[in-house]
């Protein structure tokens, strides 16, 4: 019988959780970012509405600021972070005590041994993407699967704050015979080589 593992991708964090700190954030784009005078600063994290003006993680502030000028850009709170990573993994520990954190904004869960008590991994999924929104104030992905690989390319599909899942016949088909020079989870990239 296969596994069924949760990767769940907190969306945004930092700027997430700047956002619980100042609502006032919520109104426009927005990064966190290094020292913004810094001419060596990038950007850390940034909102739905920044990403739509093309802003990335890792560019310097001055590209972001030029893509988007009334960008609002503030400092990170590592420590208001830390304790909300630790609030997302307390809320997965209710569905399963084999939690695994990878990284300070996602975990992967494997939830074959709850599904008895909980229902099936998409359930399981959409049940913790509402708790997480109500009770936390924050938005998850979650891809569930079979491996650790498919649940973290399904987190990654649907954002923000969706659920997808990759049976072991979808994830055939997607990657389909893989040559030697190209990684199953690139299937349509080119190869090279």
């Amino acid at each position: 019988m296969d596994r069924t593992i949760l990767h769940c991708d907190c969306n945004s964090f930092f700027a997430s959780v700047e956002t619980l700190l100042d609502p006032s954030l919520a109104d426009g784009p927005t990064a966190v970012c290094g020292d913004p005078e810094s001419r060596h600063g990038i950007i850390l994290a940034k909102n739905e509405k920044a990403k739509a003006f093309g802003v990335q993680t890792a560019e310097t502030i001055w590209q972001a600021k030029r893509k988007c000028p009334d960008l609002r850009l503030v400092a990170p709170h590592r420590s208001e972070y830390v304790k909300f990573s630790r609030k997302c993994n307390e809320l997965y520990l209710q569905y399963t005590d084999l939690v695994d954190p990878f990284g300070i904004d996602e975990s992967f869960l494997d939830v074959t041994g709850s599904m008895h008590l909980f229902g099936s991994g998409e359930h399981i999924a959409d049940e913790l993407r509402r708790r997480m929104r109500e009770e936390v104030g924050l938005t998850i992905s979650v891809g569930v699967s079979f491996n650790r690989a498919f649940a973290k390319l399904g987190s990654d599909y649907k954002k923000p704050d969706g659920t997808t899942v990759f049976s072991r016949e979808i994830s055939s088909s997607a990657c389909g015979p893989c040559p030697r020079t190209r990684s199953c989870m690139s299937a349509n990239a080119p190869a090279t080589g």
